[in-house]
């Protein structure tokens, strides 16, 4: 690498510096590729040296990679200051902080390491949803939730979508919910049934505005008022009374229409055929509405029936308008008016498809949180929606912020034009307690953002760069309000591209038309190149343009296969090609000082289509590694599909096709010869006929035995079992990897996790796992950061941010987005939500509608150019710019005419030898930008190539029987007999054994909670569908719970020196225990053990107590006098069918001891 601009550096470094002052607040603005994981890191380090708590920071990250990138590099670092010189450490805390270290900070420095190793739980470097997750887990009776949630994946949340679909199209159906029968019926008289579930995958994903907007206005009644305030319909207005009105009461103007079409009647046949139309109009007596299409088609455009309501532009002829310009008047008036019905009739129908979508998703909504609630399930929505409520709940927030203000002296926030508007609610909640009461006068605590307004590209996720800068705003007031240190840091010099990608990169957004969306905050887009010596370029190539088809022959045989024109083929082709190019003739990577290898290169694309698959096509012919794309569509796998196929014909042998697939499939390896000697002139199936001849040749023999074999089992195992066997007893995996090669690796791990995953929430059969398989379409994301090196990456720009790459590729440039979101949210001038309205289609959107449209555009149009400035500032080195044309006119506004427009400005012409010989591009000229190499390039050899090895014996040896173990001594379960459980024919059946656990699960959990607000908590969670309890139930649960944890004798027991929940590993006399303590109280002097009994008759002696227990107990004792020796252990059991606290003496445990 070469040697950056010192001058540029140092001035970076000063700005990064002002960044991580521990006594300031600071919002930082920071460009692509200037440093931010730096700064973030540099934030840490810097709280960290002045003194404050590793618990009490954290910092939240866009993505799970991204926080472990940041402890990776903290505890590096630290690491290395615990052992370097004090010279050394001296330069580097000088380096971080601009101040010469004292010894005391120099002491602190080397103690860091090991005071965050110790930290409970380590440092909060997670992701917002894993803070919220962590939250809830901590106050789950305040939150309303079971303390036992499970967090759904993707998959297991497109199930229970598809469930509560289902479930309210059945109820709609059966026609007892009236008001959800009339719903369904006007959205499918709207709207195709293909179109639902789209339809409700918008709503879905929008559940927390439509939460928002139930809380601003209450209820959907209220909801539906300001939709018909907005859309000016009345409540007693529908599309039939509004048009029906228009057409009764203009009787005055039919004399002035009767005079027109008179008039017309006399003029040329365009003018006859309008007078036609308005006198068969003006004729009909009775049910004028059928003709009132026709009617109109005389006055209206048939633009009407696609999209907005246009008035033709001549409505009479030149010769009639000039002999009588008062028709021309009377026409013109008319058609004035018929627009206005028309749009008045649209709106009164976005109404009432908007008042039956709310209804619909109303219950459609409301049965997914009841399937959730049913399995104590949460999805990542929940997360922040339910901490969101949390930490704005009356009368429970308070104590949570309490809990939490003195958990949290420091909040930072990564990615922050990324995060929505509702996780920007529960970071403000979190440092609104920095700045009232006692919390502004205490410690210095501190709010770090850093983002970049040109990066927010993810709206589908909520994110609102809008929202960024309110932010911004709200946090500058808020802590400058309070006293503290506010500052705002821009960071504009980049360590990451060259000089030739960074010039072009202004020079794009330097153009008004491309600044739309990226200049948001007002400033001038430039960037400074830390690595101002080093070489780079940027080309711009012609587009691939399609070619004319060749004409068919008249009467050939269909035998062959005929490849149409393909344009993104070519150019994957093109494209691979220079690749190939680059790493045979081994190319210099200037900076580098070394030829290009394949792990150097990312091809970047919009959206993943025909070219993604075309170019690993072309890349893997040409033998250049392909890391694969980052994300895969696991059932669309062929090692997938062929696991998938022996499940088929396990279940179905007379299937002959799967048959066939099968015995082709690497688990076999049948030829087209082998399958065509079975299958021709065959009697029967497939199957039989292999039955039949198996002993004909050796691969029908293999395959029998084979089949039979995987027959013999598929009963009797789980499909987790039957591949595991599959796999690797029968060595699929590596016949699999044999023929596809190492990428199929990665499909068949995950295709066995979700067997795995299926059998843990389902009856693990095979039919029910394929088609589980089969409807989910489970897409699986790759990280593609950690490819091989031999490999290209292919990625979406989406997948690529915070990636980069020394050679970046843009083929799909000349594509726009062309899709809009289903749904409209007219919005206030505060950019808050004033409600939704749903147009079905687009011949149905009225002048609002048509506003909101453009708006929406807008939002999308911006997104897509501040997404070609993430995937120009990928690019360190080489920047290639593609793209291919349609039949269809390319827009003025894609990426490709905005960077030829700028690059063309500084860029010079020269042609191409590739494009030249290949002749697939209409011009061989190509534009290029280029810097020289000007600074010392340090040269890092690598190795050339992997040279074999002989392995040792050893290595080819089985390994040895490992030594049997024993398994670790578990007190809470033992061989020995327990006690009778309470009969399940008493009379509160299978309640008293639900019972023991909720009573186990409120003791756990209730002595957290604040002595005021047990009661309504516990309450609560009694209340709760899962426990099925009855209102006496729950009552009598409550006071027998509440008077066990208030009653003062119990006060040590549930006081601040006790914890819950407490694990115990260690060896007890040679036994190796393992048991969780339900209660443990630690004190000076003496130890007590409280371990909860359920589901038994408690008795009244302690000599009567299990002899189960009692070991259990004298096991807990044994282990613990061992951690604490010297003090006294005291035993109890807390029987909660009672509930009763019994005392056991040590002479009574002591007969029991391990």
């Amino acid at each position: 690498m070469s040697e950056p601009d010192q001058r540029l550096v140092d001035r970076a470094v000063l700005s990064q510096r002002s960044a991580s002052d521990p006594t300031t607040s600071v919002w930082v603005s920071a460009s692509a590729g200037t440093g931010k994981t730096k700064v973030l890191t540099d934030r840490v380090l810097s709280l960290l040296v002045a003194g404050n708590d590793p618990q009490k920071i954290i910092c939240l990250t866009f993505t799970r990679a991204a926080a472990a990138e940041m402890e990776s590099r903290i505890a590096k670092r630290l690491g290395k200051w615990s052992t370097i010189r004090d010279q050394d450490l001296r330069i580097e805390l000088h380096q971080l902080t601009g101040t010469h270290p004292s010894k005391h900070h120099m002491l602190r420095a080397r103690q860091l390491f090991t005071l965050v190793l110790e930290t409970p739980g380590g440092m909060q470097i997670e992701t917002i949803h894993a803070f919220c997750q962590s939250l809830l887990r901590r106050f789950p009776l305040e939150a309303s939730i079971a303390p036992h949630f499970k967090l759904m994946d993707e998959r297991d949340t497109n199930e229970l979508l598809v469930q509560a679909r289902e479930d309210v199209l059945a109820r709609a159906n059966t026609r007892r919910e009236k008001i959800l029968t009339a719903a369904l019926a006007v959205i499918t008289s709207h709207t195709h049934e293909a179109s639902i579930p789209t339809l409700l995958a918008s709503l879905t994903a929008a559940r927390g505005r439509l939460h928002r907007l139930l809380i601003k206005h209450g209820d959907i009644a209220k909801i539906l008022q300001h939709v018909r305030k907005l859309m000016r319909v009345d409540e007693e207005e529908t599309s039939e009374t509004i048009l029906s009105s228009a057409l009764t009461s203009h009787t005055n103007d039919k004399p002035r229409l009767r005079y027109a079409a008179e008039i017309l009647s006399t003029g040329s046949k365009t003018d006859i055929e309008r007078a036609k139309k308005i006198q068969s109009w003006l004729d009909c007596d009775k049910n004028p509405i059928e003709k009132f299409e026709l009617y109109a088609d005389a006055f209206l455009t048939a633009a009407r029936y696609t999209g907005p309501i246009e008035i033709r532009k001549s409505l009479v002829t030149k010769k009639i308008k000039e002999a009588n310009p008062d028709v021309k008047d009377i026409l013109e008036e008319e058609a004035n008016r018929l627009a206005k019905i028309l749009t008045r009739v649209r709106s009164a129908i976005i109404v009432e498809t908007t008042e039956a979508l709310l209804h619909f998703s109303d219950a459609f909504l409301t049965s997914y949180q009841k399937r959730k609630e049913q399995h104590s399930l949460i999805d990542y929505d929940d997360l922040i929606q339910e901490t969101g409520r949390l930490l704005n709940r009356e009368g429970i927030a308070p104590w949570v912020l309490f809990k939490l203000d003195g958990g949290i002296d420091h909040v930072l926030i990564d990615e922050a034009q990324d995060t929505s508007p509702e996780q920007w609610g529960i970071i403000k909640a979190l440092v609104d307690e920095f700045t009232v009461g006692n919390s502004a006068q205490e410690n210095e605590r501190t709010v770090f953002s850093v983002g970049d307004l040109k990066q927010s590209i993810y709206s589908f996720q909520g994110a609102d760069p809008g929202e960024f800068q309110a932010m911004q705003s709200f946090f500058r007031e808020r802590v400058s309000n309070a006293g503290h240190n506010w500052r705002e840091v821009n960071l504009t010099v980049s360590f990451r591209s060259t000089p030739a990608i960074l010039m072009t990169v202004d020079a794009v957004f330097t153009a008004i038309g491309a600044q739309d969306g990226v200049m948001l905050d007002g400033n001038v887009i430039t960037h400074e190149a830390a690595r101002a010596g080093d070489g780079g370029l940027v080309e711009l190539w012609p587009p691939v343009e399609p070619r004319e088809a060749d004409t068919p022959i008249a009467w050939k045989p269909p035998i062959e296969r005929i490849q149409r024109d393909s344009p993104p083929t070519r150019l994957a082709r093109l494209i691979a090609e220079r690749i190939h190019r680059m790493i045979k003739n081994e190319e210099n990577l200037l900076s580098h000082g070394r030829a290009i290898q394949a792990g150097d290169i990312m091809v970047l694309v919009r959206q993943r289509g025909t070219i993604v698959e075309e170019l690993v096509r072309a890349l893997k012919s040409r033998n250049i590694g392909v890391a694969g794309s980052d994300r895969m569509v696991l059932t669309e796998q062929i090692s997938v599909l062929d696991l998938m196929a022996l499940g088929r014909f396990l279940l179905l042998p007379q299937d002959d096709l799967t048959l066939a697939i099968v015995l082709k499939s690497p688990f076999i390896g049948f030829d087209e010869t082998n399958l065509f000697d079975l299958a021709y002139n065959r009697s029967g199936s497939l199957w039989q006929e292999l039955n039949t001849r198996f002993g004909d040749d050796n691969m029908f023999q293999k395959a029998y035995e084979f089949l039979s074999n995987m027959l013999s089992k598929v009963d009797f195992v789980t499909p987790f079992e039957l591949y595991s066997y599959l796999l690797d007893a029968k060595e699929g995996r590596k016949n699999i990897l044999s023929r596809l090669g190492s990428e199929a690796a990665d499909p068949i791990s995950e295709f066995l996790n979700l067997a795995l995953a299926y059998e843990q929430n389902h009856t693990p059969s095979l039919e029910g796992f394929l088609d589980w398989m089969e409807a989910g379409n489970v897409v699986i994301k790759r990280d593609l950061e950690q490819a091989r090196p031999e490999a290209v990456r292919i990625m979406t720009v989406h997948g690529a941010k915070g990636l980069q790459a020394p050679i970046v590729f843009l083929p799909d440039t000349m594509q726009m987005p062309v899709h809009l979101p289903p749904l409209l949210w007219p919005q206030d001038q505060r950019g808050g939500d004033i409600a939704f309205i749903w147009p079905p289609r687009r011949s149905l959107f009225d002048n609002i509608a048509e506003e909101e449209r453009k708006k929406a555009i807008n939002k999308r149009d911006q997104e897509y150019r501040r997404l070609l400035y993430v995937a120009m500032t990928r690019a360190q080195d080489r920047l290639y710019i593609c793209g291919w044309h349609t039949k269809k006119a390319v827009s003025e506004e894609c990426w490709y005419n905005k960077m030829e427009m700028a690059i063309s400005r500084i860029g010079e012409k020269i042609e191409d030898p590739l494009l030249t010989e290949l002749k697939e591009t209409s011009d061989n000229q190509i534009i290029r930008i280029t810097s020289p190499q000007r600074s010392i390039v340090r040269v890092v050899k690598t190795a050339k190539e992997n040279i074999a090895h002989k392995l040792d014996q050893w290595a080819l040896s089985p390994a040895p029987d490992e030594p049997i173990t024993h398994l670790p001594l578990t007190p809470s379960y033992s061989n020995k007999l327990e006690s009778a459980a309470c009969s399940p024919l008493s009379d509160d059946k299978s309640q008293r054994f639900n019972r023991g656990n909720i009573i186990h699960r409120l003791l756990q959990t209730l002595p957290d909670v604040a002595d005021g607000s047990r009661r309504e908590a516990a309450r609560r969670y009694l209340a709760l569908d899962t426990h099925k309890l009855s209102n006496n139930a729950q009552a009598k649960i409550l006071e027998e719970t509440l008077a066990v944890i208030n009653d003062p004798k119990f006060h040590t027991i549930f006081g601040l020196s006790s914890r819950a929940e407490v694990p115990l590993v260690g060896e007890v006399n040679g036994k190796v225990i393992s048991a969780q303590i339900d209660r443990l109280v630690v004190q000076k002097d003496r130890i007590m053990i409280v371990d909860y009994k359920t589901n038994q008759f408690p008795p009244t002696d302690p000599m009567d107590v299990p002899e189960t227990y009692l070991r259990q107990m004298s096991a807990y004792k044994v282990a613990l006098e061992q951690i604490y020796p010297g003090r006294n252990i005291e035993c109890l059991l807390l029987w909660t069918n009672g509930p009763n606290l019994m005392y056991l003496k040590t002479e009574l445990l002591a007969t029991y001891s391990p």
